[in-house]
């Protein structure tokens, strides 16, 4: 049997993020492992429970869910700014 797939639930409306967890809770392959007001939260909460998938509202307060979606694809919760070397690249 296959574990059920972990989802983090991100959205600034509270309706709509609760929602969307007690939607997905009701499906035996879903599993959700937290939710997030804004795109700060959801990157601290996907280091903590280690989601398999985010569902990301786009537009929220204090971090934007595309830039949210970057820092927890990168592992680092701030950006990359165009002075940083990529990592294993010299200045």
């Amino acid at each position: 049997m296959t574990p059920p797939l972990r989802v983090l639930v991100v959205d600034d409306q509270d309706v709509v993020r609760a929602g969307f967890a007690a939607l997905l809770a009701t499906q035996p392959d879903f599993v959700v492992v937290g939710t997030a007001a804004d795109g700060a939260e959801a990157v601290r909460l996907s280091r903590e429970r280690r989601p398999d998938v985010a569902l990301m509202d786009v537009r929220m307060p204090v971090l934007d869910g595309i830039e949210a979606t970057r820092r927890i694809a990168a592992g680092s919760d701030r950006p990359r700014t165009a002075i940083e070397p990529e990592a294993g690249r010299a200045p």
